[in-house]
Parts: C-alpha cells; structure tokens; sequence
C-alpha cells in the first residue's frame, strides 16, 4: 500500500470544520488488478483475455469534539470514477455515511447475499441482463446506522432526495430525474444474539421512491427482499427472496426474484461453492430468467485464483436459442 502522506482530513472534508478542527491525517491509496480468461460455448468472443484495474484513496481523521471522519474515493477500470463517501462516527447517534452513488447503501447492499466463493451467479461475465433490487444507491445517498440497536441487530435507514438523479460534484446542480423523486431504504439484519441459533442470520429491507413525470408509471417504485445464512464448520448456505413493483402500467411490471447458494471452505485458502439466481419479469409476456455457476477459490498471500462455471437461460429476459449460454472463466486476481 502506498501513501500521500501530509494531506489533512480536514482539508478533504471543510465542510465540517465549523463543527470542530480535524487532526491531520493521511491519505493512502490501494489497489488490484484482475486477469481473466473467458470462454464461452459457441460463441464469439473477441479477445478472451481481460484485464481490470482498480484503485482506492482512503483516508480518515479526529475532529476535537470526538468524531471520526473517513473518506473514500473509488476509481474503477481505466481510470474511470466509481463512488465517493464520506463517513461521520458520532459517538452517540452512530454512523452517517454521504454516498456519491452507483452502490453500497441501503436495500442495494442486499441485492444478492447469498454465499458464493467469488462471484453472483449472474456475474460471471454472462450478460445475464437479470434485474435486480437497487433501491435509492444509484443518487446521492445520505444513510444512517444507528448505535443505540440490541445486540444482534444492525439497522440502516438511507434517503436520497433524487433517486435517479445524476451525480454531482461540490455546488454543481445535477438536474431533475426524469421519473424518480425522493426514496428511502431501511434494512435490519438479527444475528445469533437475536435468532438464538449459533450460524443463522436473517436479514430484510424494503425501499420505496418516488415517480412522476411520464406516462406509464401510475405508481411508487417498491421493492422488498428477505433472507438467512446459516453457516457451520465450514459450511455456508443462504437463500433469499426479493421482489420490485415497478409502478408501470405497461411494459415491464415486476420482477420477483430468489436465489440460494451454498459454499464449503475446505480450508483457510480453498473455497467451493454452488449459487443459482432465478427471476421472473412479470410483463406482456412473463418471461424467468435464470442463471448458475460452480465456482472454486484458492487464495495465497495477496494473490487469488478463481475458476467459474457458468449458465444462463433466457438472458435479458428473451426466449431465443440465442440468449441461452454457457460459459467457462479463470481469474487471477493480485491486490498491492
């Protein structure tokens, strides 16, 4: 890990220096980069080799009054912008987080958390097109976790005054969503503490936005999703329910999803497991889209490797011989 040390939080983060001087602290950069093969049953491909880069400036400080601040910055393949946050631990409230978008908060972080070894069935480099539950992350996104929960309870609560809006950068306007307006996401996830079984955890969440604007949405976009993992030894299984009501009254309506997966780490390097994802588009013509993999990781060091077996029916929720799939992909992943 490298670091551009002698750059202040307080500097990153002025906003909040009418509340408190921060200490100065550092600001560090991470990053890998992931080589892939991908091959897949008659079809063309192009090049089968892949390589992705990424990388994250990372950095955090003390404000006098006794709060934490961390900064995150992403930056994705080619050098192109992913997300921004910045964290606020307020000891007796809790964790604010201030999200720039595209993922990471509210019910989009229980998009798919059933286990797998590397990837989500879908995600295997098949161009599944399945949709699934994203709630407010993809605008600018305020979430709060409270402190205060029992033990065994973790709950967030995220809004975000334009859902859909594009983001912005500091006094710059990003314009009115076309469709969308205001949301909100609330999740709870009950450890063993509450469940009262060593392994099980059950999670939740629901999220409604706001629509308006165009004809064909006669109604709030609302999604739900419910699950549990339950994990012995080195066994891990889960299963998980979502569900997302459009508010059309024409074309696409709801998509309701479940997906399951079960993992094995035969030791602390070696890992395999199974996840299968299945969702059902509710339209004209209801058409289930499904995918799988089986899927093998060993990890040495700061290196990995992954291996994936994948299949997919019935892609971006056509019918056609065409959008049937199998493919195979190796990865070799190395983090600095």
């Amino acid at each position: 890990m490298n670091k551009l040390t002698k750059l202040g939080v307080s500097a990153l983060c002025g906003s909040l220096a009418a509340v408190s001087s921060a200490n100065a602290g550092e600001l560090s950069v991470a990053g890998g980069v992931d080589m892939s093969w991908i091959s897949m049953d008659d079809e063309i491909t192009g090049n089968p080799i892949g390589i992705g880069s990424n990388y994250t400036f990372s950095g955090s400080g003390e404000l006098d009054n006794g709060w934490t601040v961390d900064l995150s910055i992403l930056v994705g393949n080619k050098g192109t912008y992913s997300n921004t946050t910045v964290g606020i631990a307020v000891p007796a409230l809790g964790d604010i987080l201030i999200s720039g978008g595209v993922s990471g908060t509210g019910i989009d972080v229980m998009d798919d958390k059933t286990p797998n070894v590397w990837e989500e069935a879908y995600a295997t480099g098949l161009s599944t097109g399945i949709n699934t539950i994203s709630g407010t992350a993809a605008g600018t996104t305020i979430q709060w976790k409270p402190n205060m929960m029992p033990d065994g309870v973790g709950l967030t609560v995220a809004y975000s005054p334009d859902a859909s809006g594009g983001q912005s950068n500091d006094k710059v306007s990003s314009g009115q969503a076309v469709t969308q307006g205001h949301g909100y996401d609330v999740t709870v996830e009950l450890t063993e503490a509450v469940t009262g079984m060593a392994g099980l955890t059950v999670y939740g969440g629901i999220s409604s936005v706001e629509q308006s604007g165009t004809v064909n949405y006669d109604g709030d976009r609302d999604e739900e999703t419910i699950g549990a993992t339950y994990a012995i030894g080195g066994l891990t299984l889960g299963y998980q329910w979502s569900e997302e009501d459009l508010g059309s009254s024409a074309n696409e309506q709801q998509y309701e999803n479940t997906g399951y997966g079960i993992t094995f780490a035969i030791n602390d390097d070696l890992s395999i497991g199974y996840n299968n994802y299945e969702s059902k588009q509710t339209s004209t013509t209801n058409v289930t889209a499904e995918a799988s993999s089986y899927q093998i990781a060993y990890s040495m060091g700061g290196a990995s490797i992954r291996v994936a077996e994948g299949t997919a029916d019935n892609m971006d929720y056509q019918t056609a011989a065409a959008y049937d799939r199998d493919n195979t992909v190796i990865s070799v992943s190395l983090a600095f």
